[in-house]
Protein backbone atom coordinates (compact mmCIF):
# COMPACT_ATOMS: atom_id res chain seq x y z
CA UNK A 1 0.00 0.00 0.00
CA UNK A 2 1.32 3.42 -0.94
CA UNK A 3 1.14 5.86 1.96
CA UNK A 4 0.43 9.59 1.58
CA UNK A 5 3.37 11.98 1.86
CA UNK A 6 3.51 15.50 3.30
CA UNK A 7 5.84 18.01 1.69
CA UNK A 8 6.53 21.14 3.74
CA UNK A 9 8.09 24.22 2.19
CA UNK A 10 10.64 25.87 4.51
CA UNK A 11 9.60 29.26 5.83
CA UNK A 12 11.57 32.45 5.39
CA UNK A 13 9.68 34.61 7.89
CA UNK A 14 8.80 34.17 11.58
CA UNK A 15 5.67 32.15 12.28
CA UNK A 16 3.06 34.24 14.06
CA UNK A 17 -0.60 33.78 14.89
CA UNK A 18 -3.11 32.35 17.33
CA UNK A 19 -3.75 28.63 17.75
CA UNK A 20 -6.35 26.74 19.79
CA UNK A 21 -4.71 23.65 21.19
CA UNK A 22 -6.50 20.32 21.41
CA UNK A 23 -7.28 18.99 24.87
CA UNK A 24 -4.78 16.77 26.62
CA UNK A 25 -4.93 13.14 25.51
CA UNK A 26 -3.50 11.97 28.83
CA UNK A 27 -6.15 13.81 30.82
CA UNK A 28 -9.03 13.07 28.42
CA UNK A 29 -8.64 9.29 28.53
CA UNK A 30 -8.20 9.27 32.29
CA UNK A 31 -11.28 11.44 32.75
CA UNK A 32 -13.38 9.35 30.36
CA UNK A 33 -12.56 6.15 32.22
CA UNK A 34 -13.08 7.56 35.71
CA UNK A 35 -16.35 9.24 34.66
CA UNK A 36 -17.44 5.92 33.16
CA UNK A 37 -16.78 4.17 36.48
CA UNK A 38 -18.63 6.83 38.49
CA UNK A 39 -22.29 6.71 39.42
CA UNK A 40 -24.30 9.45 37.73
CA UNK A 41 -23.68 11.88 34.90
CA UNK A 42 -20.44 13.81 34.47
CA UNK A 43 -19.84 16.65 32.03
CA UNK A 44 -16.34 16.71 30.50
CA UNK A 45 -15.35 19.89 28.69
CA UNK A 46 -12.28 20.64 26.60
CA UNK A 47 -11.82 17.00 25.59
CA UNK A 48 -9.49 15.91 22.81
CA UNK A 49 -11.18 14.50 19.72
CA UNK A 50 -8.73 12.00 18.28
CA UNK A 51 -8.30 8.33 17.39
CA UNK A 52 -7.17 7.44 20.92
CA UNK A 53 -10.10 9.08 22.67
CA UNK A 54 -12.61 7.66 20.18
CA UNK A 55 -11.32 4.15 20.92
CA UNK A 56 -11.77 4.78 24.64
CA UNK A 57 -15.31 6.09 24.19
CA UNK A 58 -16.30 3.22 21.89
CA UNK A 59 -15.00 0.67 24.40
CA UNK A 60 -16.80 2.29 27.33
CA UNK A 61 -20.05 2.37 25.38
CA UNK A 62 -19.63 -1.32 24.62
CA UNK A 63 -19.52 -1.92 28.38
CA UNK A 64 -22.70 -0.03 29.18
CA UNK A 65 -21.46 3.53 29.72
CA UNK A 66 -23.69 6.16 28.12
CA UNK A 67 -21.73 8.93 26.39
CA UNK A 68 -23.57 11.86 24.79
CA UNK A 69 -21.59 14.25 22.62
CA UNK A 70 -22.79 17.77 23.31
CA UNK A 71 -20.40 19.57 20.97
CA UNK A 72 -16.91 19.12 19.53
CA UNK A 73 -15.18 19.42 22.91
CA UNK A 74 -17.88 18.48 25.42
CA UNK A 75 -19.41 15.12 26.38
CA UNK A 76 -21.75 13.87 29.07
CA UNK A 77 -20.78 10.52 30.57
CA UNK A 78 -23.31 8.49 32.54
CA UNK A 79 -22.11 5.48 34.51
CA UNK A 80 -23.64 3.05 36.97
CA UNK A 81 -20.54 2.38 39.04
CA UNK A 82 -19.91 -0.88 37.17
CA UNK A 83 -18.97 -2.14 33.71
CA UNK A 84 -21.00 -4.73 31.77
CA UNK A 85 -19.44 -7.51 29.66
CA UNK A 86 -18.87 -6.43 26.05
CA UNK A 87 -20.47 -8.57 23.37
CA UNK A 88 -17.26 -8.67 21.31
CA UNK A 89 -13.54 -7.90 21.71
CA UNK A 90 -12.63 -4.28 22.46
CA UNK A 91 -10.56 -2.98 19.52
CA UNK A 92 -8.32 -0.14 20.68
CA UNK A 93 -6.18 0.59 17.61
CA UNK A 94 -2.77 1.76 18.80
CA UNK A 95 -4.10 3.68 21.81
CA UNK A 96 -1.67 2.81 24.60
CA UNK A 97 -3.55 4.67 27.35
CA UNK A 98 -6.84 3.00 26.40
CA UNK A 99 -5.25 -0.46 26.28
CA UNK A 100 -3.42 -0.19 29.59
CA UNK A 101 -6.12 1.62 31.55
CA UNK A 102 -8.91 -0.66 30.34
CA UNK A 103 -6.91 -3.85 30.87
CA UNK A 104 -7.00 -3.05 34.59
CA UNK A 105 -10.53 -1.61 34.63
CA UNK A 106 -12.18 -4.68 33.07
CA UNK A 107 -11.32 -6.61 36.23
CA UNK A 108 -14.57 -4.96 37.39
CA UNK A 109 -16.54 -6.76 34.66
CA UNK A 110 -18.28 -9.93 35.80
CA UNK A 111 -17.31 -11.92 32.73
CA UNK A 112 -14.62 -12.29 30.09
CA UNK A 113 -13.23 -9.33 28.15
CA UNK A 114 -10.81 -9.49 25.22
CA UNK A 115 -8.82 -6.34 24.42
CA UNK A 116 -6.96 -6.10 21.14
CA UNK A 117 -5.54 -3.53 18.74
CA UNK A 118 -3.85 -2.99 15.41
CA UNK A 119 -0.57 -4.51 14.23
CA UNK A 120 1.44 -1.88 16.09
CA UNK A 121 -0.42 -2.42 19.36
CA UNK A 122 0.16 -6.15 19.09
CA UNK A 123 3.91 -5.46 19.37
CA UNK A 124 3.66 -3.28 22.49
CA UNK A 125 4.49 -5.08 25.75
CA UNK A 126 1.87 -5.41 28.45
CA UNK A 127 3.12 -8.42 30.43
CA UNK A 128 4.35 -6.36 33.45
CA UNK A 129 0.86 -4.95 33.94
CA UNK A 130 -0.65 -8.43 33.73
CA UNK A 131 1.85 -9.70 36.32
CA UNK A 132 0.69 -6.96 38.69
CA UNK A 133 -2.98 -7.68 38.03
CA UNK A 134 -2.47 -11.38 38.72
CA UNK A 135 -0.83 -10.44 42.02
CA UNK A 136 -4.13 -8.85 43.10
CA UNK A 137 -6.19 -11.84 42.00
CA UNK A 138 -7.15 -10.84 38.47
CA UNK A 139 -7.10 -13.61 35.84
CA UNK A 140 -5.40 -11.84 32.92
CA UNK A 141 -3.40 -13.43 30.10
CA UNK A 142 -1.61 -12.46 26.89
CA UNK A 143 0.25 -15.41 25.32
CA UNK A 144 2.73 -13.21 23.44
CA UNK A 145 3.26 -10.72 26.26
CA UNK A 146 1.56 -8.15 24.03
CA UNK A 147 -2.13 -7.65 23.12
CA UNK A 148 -4.53 -9.28 22.59
CA UNK A 149 -5.27 -9.60 26.29
CA UNK A 150 -7.96 -11.79 27.87
CA UNK A 151 -9.29 -10.85 31.30
CA UNK A 152 -11.68 -13.15 33.13
CA UNK A 153 -13.25 -10.63 35.48
CA UNK A 154 -15.25 -11.36 38.59
CA UNK A 155 -16.42 -7.83 39.30
CA UNK A 156 -13.81 -7.36 42.02
CA UNK A 157 -10.12 -7.68 42.87
CA UNK A 158 -8.01 -8.14 46.00
CA UNK A 159 -6.96 -4.76 47.43
CA UNK A 160 -4.06 -4.54 49.81
CA UNK A 161 -0.33 -4.02 49.28
CA UNK A 162 1.00 -4.18 45.74
CA UNK A 163 4.66 -3.92 44.77
CA UNK A 164 5.57 -2.73 41.29
CA UNK A 165 8.87 -1.86 39.67
CA UNK A 166 9.76 1.81 39.42
CA UNK A 167 11.07 1.12 35.93
CA UNK A 168 7.59 0.25 34.65
CA UNK A 169 5.69 2.54 32.33
CA UNK A 170 3.79 5.06 34.42
CA UNK A 171 0.68 4.04 32.49
CA UNK A 172 0.79 0.61 34.13
CA UNK A 173 0.85 2.20 37.58
CA UNK A 174 -1.86 4.71 36.63
CA UNK A 175 -4.05 1.81 35.50
CA UNK A 176 -3.72 0.15 38.93
CA UNK A 177 -4.35 3.46 40.71
CA UNK A 178 -7.64 4.09 38.90
CA UNK A 179 -8.79 0.52 39.53
CA UNK A 180 -7.83 0.67 43.22
CA UNK A 181 -10.40 3.33 44.10
CA UNK A 182 -13.09 0.78 43.16
CA UNK A 183 -11.91 -1.72 45.79
CA UNK A 184 -13.53 -2.64 49.10
CA UNK A 185 -10.43 -1.89 51.18
CA UNK A 186 -7.43 0.48 50.94
CA UNK A 187 -4.65 -0.22 48.44
CA UNK A 188 -1.00 0.65 48.94
CA UNK A 189 1.28 0.62 45.91
CA UNK A 190 4.95 0.26 46.81
CA UNK A 191 7.55 1.12 44.20
CA UNK A 192 10.41 -1.35 43.90
CA UNK A 193 13.74 0.42 43.61
CA UNK A 194 12.58 3.20 45.89
CA UNK A 195 11.51 5.78 43.34
CA UNK A 196 8.78 6.32 40.78
CA UNK A 197 10.09 7.07 37.28
CA UNK A 198 7.67 9.35 35.43
CA UNK A 199 6.00 10.58 38.61
CA UNK A 200 4.47 13.61 36.88
CA UNK A 201 2.08 11.39 34.94
CA UNK A 202 1.00 9.68 38.17
CA UNK A 203 0.13 13.07 39.67
CA UNK A 204 -2.05 13.74 36.61
CA UNK A 205 -3.85 10.46 37.35
CA UNK A 206 -4.24 11.39 41.01
CA UNK A 207 -5.63 14.84 40.12
CA UNK A 208 -8.30 13.33 37.88
CA UNK A 209 -9.20 10.71 40.49
CA UNK A 210 -9.49 13.34 43.25
CA UNK A 211 -11.79 15.45 41.08
CA UNK A 212 -14.18 12.49 41.05
CA UNK A 213 -14.04 11.96 44.81
CA UNK A 214 -11.12 9.56 45.20
CA UNK A 215 -8.61 9.84 48.01
CA UNK A 216 -5.04 9.41 46.71
CA UNK A 217 -1.87 10.17 48.66
CA UNK A 218 1.88 9.96 48.03
CA UNK A 219 3.36 9.35 51.52
CA UNK A 220 6.85 9.01 50.06
CA UNK A 221 8.72 8.77 46.76
CA UNK A 222 8.15 5.03 46.83
CA UNK A 223 4.53 4.77 47.94
CA UNK A 224 1.00 5.59 46.79
CA UNK A 225 -2.11 4.95 48.87
CA UNK A 226 -5.66 4.83 47.50
CA UNK A 227 -8.78 4.60 49.62
CA UNK A 228 -11.87 2.57 48.56
CA UNK A 229 -14.08 5.58 47.81
CA UNK A 230 -15.49 4.63 44.40
CA UNK A 231 -16.06 7.61 42.09
CA UNK A 232 -18.70 10.35 42.15
CA UNK A 233 -19.92 12.02 38.96
CA UNK A 234 -18.83 15.63 38.50
CA UNK A 235 -18.18 18.33 35.90
CA UNK A 236 -14.54 18.40 34.83
CA UNK A 237 -12.57 20.72 32.53
CA UNK A 238 -9.63 19.24 30.62
CA UNK A 239 -6.60 21.44 30.09
CA UNK A 240 -4.95 21.98 26.67
CA UNK A 241 -2.39 19.42 25.56
CA UNK A 242 1.16 20.30 26.59
CA UNK A 243 2.64 17.72 24.21
CA UNK A 244 0.91 19.46 21.29
CA UNK A 245 2.16 22.80 22.58
CA UNK A 246 5.78 21.64 22.28
CA UNK A 247 5.56 21.63 18.47
CA UNK A 248 4.39 25.24 18.45
CA UNK A 249 6.95 26.36 21.02
CA UNK A 250 9.66 24.73 18.88
CA UNK A 251 8.29 26.32 15.69
CA UNK A 252 8.55 29.70 17.44
CA UNK A 253 12.14 29.01 18.42
CA UNK A 254 13.16 27.79 14.97
CA UNK A 255 11.65 30.75 13.10
CA UNK A 256 11.91 33.56 15.65
CA UNK A 257 8.14 33.73 15.68
CA UNK A 258 5.40 34.34 18.20
CA UNK A 259 2.49 31.89 18.43
CA UNK A 260 -0.26 32.55 20.97
CA UNK A 261 -1.71 29.26 22.24
CA UNK A 262 -3.89 30.94 24.87
CA UNK A 263 -2.23 29.13 27.79
CA UNK A 264 1.00 29.80 29.66
CA UNK A 265 3.26 26.79 30.25
CA UNK A 266 3.31 27.46 33.99
CA UNK A 267 -0.49 27.00 34.01
CA UNK A 268 -0.19 23.46 32.65
CA UNK A 269 0.03 20.50 35.04
CA UNK A 270 1.29 18.01 32.46
CA UNK A 271 4.94 16.93 32.61
CA UNK A 272 5.64 17.92 29.00
CA UNK A 273 5.13 21.57 29.94
CA UNK A 274 8.65 21.37 31.43
CA UNK A 275 9.94 21.28 27.87
CA UNK A 276 9.13 24.97 27.44
CA UNK A 277 12.11 26.11 29.52
CA UNK A 278 14.46 23.95 27.44
CA UNK A 279 12.99 25.18 24.17
CA UNK A 280 13.29 28.79 25.41
CA UNK A 281 17.05 28.23 25.81
CA UNK A 282 17.47 27.39 22.09
CA UNK A 283 19.97 27.62 20.38
CA UNK A 284 21.86 27.01 23.61
CA UNK A 285 19.98 23.99 24.93
CA UNK A 286 21.68 22.14 27.83
CA UNK A 287 24.26 19.48 26.95
CA UNK A 288 22.21 16.78 28.71
CA UNK A 289 18.43 16.52 28.88
CA UNK A 290 16.92 13.93 31.22
CA UNK A 291 13.65 12.98 29.60
CA UNK A 292 11.91 10.72 32.13
CA UNK A 293 9.49 13.45 33.19
CA UNK A 294 8.61 14.72 29.69
CA UNK A 295 8.74 11.64 27.51
CA UNK A 296 6.37 12.73 24.75
CA UNK A 297 8.32 15.96 24.27
CA UNK A 298 11.60 14.19 23.49
CA UNK A 299 11.07 13.80 19.71
CA UNK A 300 10.32 17.54 19.51
CA UNK A 301 13.40 18.44 21.56
CA UNK A 302 15.61 16.06 19.58
CA UNK A 303 14.65 17.60 16.24
CA UNK A 304 15.15 21.08 17.68
CA UNK A 305 18.56 19.98 18.99
CA UNK A 306 19.65 19.29 15.40
CA UNK A 307 19.82 23.10 14.97
CA UNK A 308 21.33 23.81 18.40
CA UNK A 309 24.77 25.36 18.76
CA UNK A 310 26.18 22.36 20.64
CA UNK A 311 25.66 18.60 21.06
CA UNK A 312 22.74 17.39 23.18
CA UNK A 313 22.51 14.00 24.91
CA UNK A 314 19.08 12.68 25.89
CA UNK A 315 19.05 10.36 28.91
CA UNK A 316 16.38 8.63 30.98
CA UNK A 317 14.35 7.87 27.85
CA UNK A 318 14.39 4.06 27.78
CA UNK A 319 10.57 3.92 27.96
CA UNK A 320 10.45 5.59 24.53
CA UNK A 321 11.30 2.18 23.10
CA UNK A 322 7.80 0.89 23.99
CA UNK A 323 5.67 3.78 22.77
CA UNK A 324 3.69 3.73 19.49
CA UNK A 325 7.02 2.67 17.99
CA UNK A 326 10.59 2.51 19.26
CA UNK A 327 10.93 6.29 19.35
CA UNK A 328 14.65 6.26 20.13
CA UNK A 329 15.26 4.24 16.96
CA UNK A 330 12.73 6.22 14.90
CA UNK A 331 14.14 9.63 15.85
CA UNK A 332 17.69 8.39 15.23
CA UNK A 333 16.67 7.02 11.85
CA UNK A 334 14.96 10.25 10.84
CA UNK A 335 17.86 12.47 11.88
CA UNK A 336 20.42 10.31 10.10
CA UNK A 337 18.32 10.38 6.95
CA UNK A 338 18.72 14.15 7.03
CA UNK A 339 22.45 13.76 7.62
CA UNK A 340 24.29 10.49 8.41
CA UNK A 341 26.30 12.12 11.19
CA UNK A 342 23.47 14.03 12.82
CA UNK A 343 22.67 11.52 15.60
CA UNK A 344 23.93 8.41 17.35
CA UNK A 345 22.64 6.02 20.01
CA UNK A 346 24.56 4.69 23.01
CA UNK A 347 22.52 2.14 24.95
CA UNK A 348 19.25 3.96 25.55
CA UNK A 349 20.79 7.43 25.20
CA UNK A 350 20.17 9.47 22.06
CA UNK A 351 22.92 11.90 21.09
CA UNK A 352 22.10 14.69 18.65
CA UNK A 353 25.21 16.18 17.04
CA UNK A 354 24.09 19.75 16.50
CA UNK A 355 24.36 21.12 12.96
CA UNK A 356 22.96 24.67 12.90
CA UNK A 357 24.46 25.06 9.40
CA UNK A 358 21.76 22.70 8.08
CA UNK A 359 19.23 25.54 8.12
CA UNK A 360 18.61 26.61 4.55
CA UNK A 361 20.27 23.52 3.07
CA UNK A 362 18.62 20.89 0.87
CA UNK A 363 18.44 17.27 2.01
CA UNK A 364 16.12 15.18 -0.11
CA UNK A 365 14.86 12.55 2.30
CA UNK A 366 11.67 10.75 3.23
CA UNK A 367 11.05 10.43 6.96
CA UNK A 368 9.36 7.19 7.97
CA UNK A 369 6.84 8.19 10.64
CA UNK A 370 6.36 4.54 11.68
CA UNK A 371 2.65 5.43 11.94
CA UNK A 372 3.63 7.44 15.03
CA UNK A 373 2.03 10.86 15.37
CA UNK A 374 4.89 12.29 17.40
CA UNK A 375 7.51 11.31 14.83
CA UNK A 376 5.49 12.89 12.01
CA UNK A 377 4.82 16.14 13.87
CA UNK A 378 8.38 16.51 15.17
CA UNK A 379 10.06 16.04 11.81
CA UNK A 380 7.72 18.56 10.23
CA UNK A 381 9.70 21.04 12.34
CA UNK A 382 12.92 20.06 10.57
CA UNK A 383 11.17 20.71 7.28
CA UNK A 384 10.54 24.32 8.37
CA UNK A 385 14.30 24.94 8.00
CA UNK A 386 15.58 22.30 5.55
CA UNK A 387 14.47 21.89 1.94
CA UNK A 388 13.48 18.43 0.72
CA UNK A 389 12.32 16.84 3.99
CA UNK A 390 9.10 14.86 3.40
CA UNK A 391 6.95 13.03 5.95
CA UNK A 392 5.47 9.61 5.18
CA UNK A 393 1.98 8.78 6.50
CA UNK A 394 1.06 12.28 7.71
CA UNK A 395 -2.48 11.14 8.55
CA UNK A 396 -1.16 9.44 11.69
CA UNK A 397 -1.35 12.82 13.48
CA UNK A 398 -5.07 12.08 13.91
CA UNK A 399 -4.08 10.04 16.96
CA UNK A 400 -3.73 13.17 19.12
CA UNK A 401 -3.68 16.34 16.96
CA UNK A 402 -5.97 15.86 13.95
CA UNK A 403 -5.76 19.55 12.96
CA UNK A 404 -1.94 19.69 13.00
CA UNK A 405 -1.40 20.26 9.28
CA UNK A 406 -4.27 22.76 9.19
CA UNK A 407 -2.68 24.62 12.11
CA UNK A 408 0.66 24.87 10.30
CA UNK A 409 -1.11 26.20 7.21
CA UNK A 410 -2.96 28.77 9.34
CA UNK A 411 0.45 30.06 10.46
CA UNK A 412 1.58 30.50 6.87
CA UNK A 413 3.38 27.18 6.31
CA UNK A 414 2.91 25.62 2.87
CA UNK A 415 1.98 21.96 3.35
CA UNK A 416 1.14 19.68 0.42
CA UNK A 417 -0.15 16.16 1.04
CA UNK A 418 -0.06 13.80 -1.92
CA UNK A 419 -2.08 10.59 -1.93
Amino acid sequence: MTLPIATITPVTTPLTGEVTLPGSKSVTNRALLVAGLARGTSRLSGILRSDDTRYMMTALRAMGVEITETDETTVSVTGTGALRPASEPLFLGNAGTAMRFLTAAVALVDGTTVLTGDEHMQKRPIAPLLDTLRAIGVDATAPTGCPPVTVHGTGRFQPGEIEVSGTLSSQYISAIMMLAAMGDAPTRIRIGGGKIGAVGYLHITAAVMRAFGAQVDFPSDAEITIQPTDYTATDYAIEPDASAATYLWAAEALTGGRIDIGTAPEDMNQPDAKAHAIIAAFPDMPPEIHGAQMQDAIPTLAVLAAFNNTLVRFTGIENLRVKECDRIAAVHQGLTRIDPDLASVEGDDLIVHARPDLAGKTRDCLIDSHADHRIAMSFALAALRIHGVKIEDPDCVSKTFPAYWHVLRSLGVEVEITR
